[in-house]
This record gives structure tokens, sequence and C-alpha cells, in this order.
């Protein structure tokens, strides 16, 4: 019999590309969706909106009494300046990004103890290493990586391993829909916080065009979703490509206030090329 699996967010993305690899490395599938139209072809999908009881209650209805693998990956990000984010955001970035997987995971906790299942949970490398601007999602996948790290001391040792995915610069939509959110936030700020931030601001944009023209492709973050779902001893962590690990070698092993510097200089490099 297949082993089952359920995907979170599969509408677009990692999560679209984590359920079609998943399938053709002989799960079922269960794909998580706001809306049926949007789940992956072929695949079985299910109304799972992670900040809704209602849906988590029928999504463990629907999983039973065996999950072996559950990949928490819907997530939205909310940018801007720590100073300018309205407190309504910041508690909505932590609904979807941390307290959504909780419960979820809550729910379908006494099935994947049943089948001695995997959760994988999609972080990010900005949950190990912060950036200026993105302070919301920062926060929110920090916060992830510590309730991994608490969630594997806990059922570790009754056979469900957790792992977290921190992938680096991929093209996803998720950042074409928080740079709108993102844009508003910034038309709103009164003119001394706009004076203030105005450097970075370009810089974050930068960052953002170079991730959608050179970012990895989401199949490379399923790949790993993958291997860490089938490997015999998976590792705790997983980093998703060159960028992520050297970010994170960095972040390690340098100073703080040198890799302050060093995010600043990702940030200023190339501000000459936007003149005409």
């Amino acid at each position: 019999m297949a082993r089952l699996a359920l995907v979170t967010g599969t509408s677009t993305g990692i999560g679209r590309a984590v359920a079609i690899h998943l399938a053709r490395r002989g799960f079922e599938v269960l794909a998580g969706v706001r809306e049926p139209e949007d789940g992956p072809p072929g695949l079985e999908p299910i109304l799972l909106d992670v900040t809704s009881e209602g849906d988590i209650a029928a999504a463990s209805a629907r999983v039973g009494r065996s999950l072996d693998a559950l990949v928490n990956n819907a997530g939205i990000a909310v940018n801007g300046p720590v100073e300018v984010v309205p407190v309504e955001q910041w508690r909505r970035q932590f609904e979807v990004n941390l307290i959504g997987p909780v419960a979820l995971t809550r729910a379908l906790l006494p099935a994947l103890l049943e089948a001695r299942g995997r959760i994988v949970n999609i972080s990010s490398i900005s949950g190990r290493a912060a950036w200026p601007l993105i302070g919301p999602y920062t926060a929110s996948k920090f916060a992830l990586e510590a309730v991994s790290d608490t969630l594997r001391r806990e059922v570790g040792p009754h056979g469900v391993r957790v792992v977290s995915v921190e992938p680096g610069g991929i093209a996803t939509p998720v950042w074409e829909k928080s740079r709108a959110d993102a844009e508003r936030t910034v038309s709103a700020m009164p003119a001394d916080a706009r004076r203030r931030y105005d450097g970075l601001i370009a810089g974050i944009l930068r960052q953002g065009e170079r991730l959608a023209r050179d970012g990895l492709a989401p199949e490379a973050v399923a790949e790993v979703v993958g291997d860490a779902l089938t490997a015999r001893r998976p590792r705790t962590r997983y980093a998703v490509g060159r960028e992520a690990k050297a970010q994170l070698l960095a972040a390690r092993l340098l100073p703080d206030r040198v890799f302050d510097a060093l995010v600043a200089r990702a940030l200023t490099a190339g501000r000459g090329d936007d003149r005409g």
C-alpha cells in the first residue's frame, strides 16, 4: 500500500512541486488547497486553509488513523520595516506561518505516531539569518525552526522524525504576492520613515528582481523534501542552494557586526545601475 502524505499550500510554487514529486516517488498525496480547482493535476485535493479549525478537523478525518508524512509548506510573506508594518499584519503572518502549522501538526500527530511517520517543515534560510525589511516573515520562520527543534526532541523518541528544510533564493509566486502588499505598506509610510528606509527598500526590491530571474526552481526543494521523507536517517536540517549554505556559514562564523556589514553591502550593490 502506498505511503500517505499530506502537503499544504500546493496551489503554486514549492508546495505544488513537492506534491507532484512525492506522487512520482510512490506516495499517495493529499494536496492541501484553498480552492478545489487549484490542486495539482492527478492528485486528491483537500480544502485546507491552515488558519481554519474546520478545515483542519476535516483534513484529520480524511487522513484517518495513520499518516506517513506531513509537509507543512503553506505560508505568506509580510514585508516592511518593523517600525511601519501594522500589528495586525504581524498577527496574520504568524497565524499562517506558525500557528497554522502547529495546529495542523497537533491534529495529525496521533496518525503520525501510529505510522512512525515524518514531519517536514518548510522553513527558510531567513529562519536562520535575519535580513532587514522582512522582519515579520523572518520572525515567523525563526519561530518555526524552534518548534521543529522542540517537536523533534519530544516525538523523536517515539519514532516520528522532524525535519526542517531551509530554501534560499527560490523563484516562487509568494514573493510576487508579498511585493504587492509591501508596496501598499510603503505607500502608506510617513515621509520621514520613507526617507529613512528608502535605500534599504531599493536594495530589497533589487534582490527580489534577482530572485525572480536567477532563483532556483521549486523542484530543487521538492527533491530535498523527497529525500528527507525517504532517507533511512534523514538530517534534522537541509539548506537548499549554494547561496543559502554560504549565508548560513557566514551567519554562523562571522561576528554580528561583520555580518551586518555584509548584508548592508549586498543591499547597496548595484545601486548605481538604477541611475538612467
